[in-house]
């Protein structure tokens, strides 16, 4: 039983390496300091522009481009109006969800055209009521976040300690078990 127990103390000292610097959570997010803090939002492509009427906020995610309009002076929400997106030679018209104050859009090959990692110029008509604008911004989309230079899975220095420590266990097993064997 206390060879028992010294074996789970030597496996609780090794778990502290399975969170050690480069870890990553469910998500592939990194679980290590500042770089978790800014992974989530590096993450979701963003475009942020403005007139003298109007600014607007999208964001790409969850199989839509999300846009927020409001009017620049007052951050009134803009609602019910009508916005067109266009990237080179695609448009889209954006759907206004009247529950959440946005706008979005959902078409098939607008996104994949803006999903693609690199810089899109996007243009947007926005007509609300008597007033009509057009918004000019940049969306970036980062290359993927598996991309960035490490392996996933388990190091091998990780598994070498891990097999190390259990050897080293069953060494003093073994002395301790001849041991009792010469003294009886």
């Amino acid at each position: 039983m206390k060879y028992l127990n010294l074996f789970f103390a030597a496996m609780l000292a090794m778990s502290a390496a399975f969170a050690s610097p480069g870890a990553h959570g469910p998500n592939g997010e990194h679980l290590d300091g500042q770089t978790a803090a800014t992974g989530a939002v590096a993450t979701v492509p963003r475009i942020e522009t403005f007139t003298e009427a109007f600014e607007l906020l999208g964001h790409l995610s969850g199989g839509e481009l999300s846009i927020m309009i409001d009017r620049y002076e007052t951050n009134e929400p803009v609602l019910g109006g009508d916005l067109e997106v266009q990237y080179k030679d695609l448009k889209a018209m954006a759907k206004f969800h009247a529950d959440l104050g946005d706008y979005a859009v959902d078409d098939p090959k607008l996104l994949a055209a803006i999903s693609k990692p690199g810089t899109h110029a996007l243009l947007f008509t926005l007509v609300a009521g008597e007033e009509s604008d057009l918004l000019e911004g940049t969306l970036t989309v980062a290359e993927a976040a598996d991309e960035h230079g490490h392996e996933h899975g388990v190091n091998r220095w990780l598994l070498a300690a891990l097999a190390a420590a259990v050897l080293a266990v069953a060494a003093v097993f073994v002395a301790r078990r001849r041991r009792q064997r010469k003294k009886a």
